[in-house]
């Protein structure tokens, strides 16, 4: 892998900066709605501290404006029921109180600082030198001994917490940064015949998946549903109806043309749904392409397509899903969703590209997946060949 990880560390006794993503859903209450991804740093955290650590824990939750962006006060209650050591909460992230805070630890206890969204620095992105120059940086770099960079689902960043202490700790890849790296670094070496599911939303990061991973010659097979696969579907001259062009060109102005062009060089490996799913008086109504164009738009792929993408996957020696098949958080239009990755787990190997489509398992219960990442735009920076700030900072 090239960095350093957390075999390569002398914890006991050490004051270790630990930067983790648990950035998470929450509640109308405030409150966390989905723990997942506390979850998924508990083994980096749970070792650290089992050897000795005095671990100063920065995160972030949400941006600035949304409904999410909230104190990481819950994110630490939560924390320390999942942990076997103390894990205590500091409103203040880089300020005298929080350097107090990590000087008052003794081994094998955590305090979280406070998001480190609400500074204006970790909004911004930055060269690792400017960043290491920032204030947050430049008060938390004196007080910590190591950092360790867990934060995979961040790793697409160049913010100061991610990439500024690096430039001035010793630094080291937590076993989530780790794991995900030793995986999605190595699509390559899966079993063939390799599937790529592209759904959701994003058709703009489908696209940038496809024509990455078709040009490498990386896919056997590509699997279209969502808004990428109606955008596809308009491509190979369906007319989808307006709601659903309209739908398309809101979200890229472009993704016909794309698309169009992606069919042109590499059609024969490119699924188009056979079906689609609309909503009409409250009800599900499937709709066959011959019987396009329709005055709603469609919300998921219908069953034809559901079983023929099944089908597909029964043979595949590797799946690898990024964005659902169809509005998951609708019981009605989740079926393509339950159906598609369902089959998918029969693959020889699966992988899931974290963001959506995780969420979607989560929400559906379907389990059963190789490796279920915890990012979605580091996932997808890894799948189309790209480098991540925070991995080449460390490479350094």
């Amino acid at each position: 892998m090239g960095i350093p990880t957390l075999d390569d560390l002398a914890v006991d006794g050490t004051t270790v900066g630990v930067r983790v993503d648990i950035n998470s859903p929450l509640g109308e209450d405030g409150r966390l709605a989905d723990d997942a991804r506390l979850h998924a740093h508990v083994g980096t955290l749970q070792e650290l501290l089992d050897r000795g650590g005095k671990l100063a824990v920065l995160a972030h939750q949400g941006r600035p404006g949304g409904d999410e962006f909230a104190t990481l006060e819950d994110h630490a209650r939560r924390l320390g029921e999942l942990l076997d050591h103390p894990i205590t909460y500091c409103d203040a992230t880089f300020s005298a109180d929080a350097r107090d805070a990590i000087a008052d630890l003794e081994s094998g206890e955590a305090v979280l600082l406070e998001n480190t969204r609400f500074y204006s620095e970790e909004y911004m992105e930055f060269p690792p030198a400017e960043a290491a120059e920032t204030f947050l940086v430049d008060r938390l770099a004196p007080v910590v001994d190591a950092f360790v960079n867990d934060a995979f689902a961040a790793a697409h960043r160049s913010q100061p917490s991610i990439v500024g202490l690096p430039m001035r700790v010793d630094s080291y890849a937590g076993r989530v940064m780790e794991r995900e790296l030793d995986v999605l670094s190595n699509i390559d070496d899966t079993p063939r015949p390799r599937v790529y599911a592209l759904g959701g939303a994003k058709i703009a990061d489908a696209f940038d998946v496809a024509e990455s991973v078709l040009e490498r010659g990386l896919a056997d097979e590509i699997l279209t549903s969502g808004m990428t696969g109606n955008a596809f579907l308009a491509a190979s001259g369906v007319d989808v109806g307006q709601p659903s062009m309209d739908a398309i060109t809101d979200r890229d102005a472009t993704a016909v043309e794309q698309a169009e062009a992606l069919l042109d060089e590499y059609g024969e490996k490119i699924h188009v749904p056979e079906d689609v799913a609309v909503e009409r008086d409250g009800e599900r109504v499937e709709v066959g392409i011959d019987e396009l164009p329709v005055d709603a738009p469609a919300l998921d792929v219908g069953s034809d397509t559901a079983a023929a993408y099944a089908d597909v996957f029964e043979t595949a020696g590797t799946a690898i899903l990024n964005g659902p098949p169809g509005v998951f958080e609708d019981e009605q239009f989740a079926h393509g969703t339950r159906e598609i990755f369902g089959a998918a787990t029969s693959a020889e190997y699966s992988i899931v590209g974290g963001g959506d489509t995780a969420a979607s398992l989560r929400q559906l219960g379907i389990e059963g997946f190789d490796h279920v990442s915890t990012g979605g735009g580091a996932a997808l920076r890894l799948l189309t060949g790209g480098e991540l700030p925070a991995v080449e900072v460390l490479r350094e």
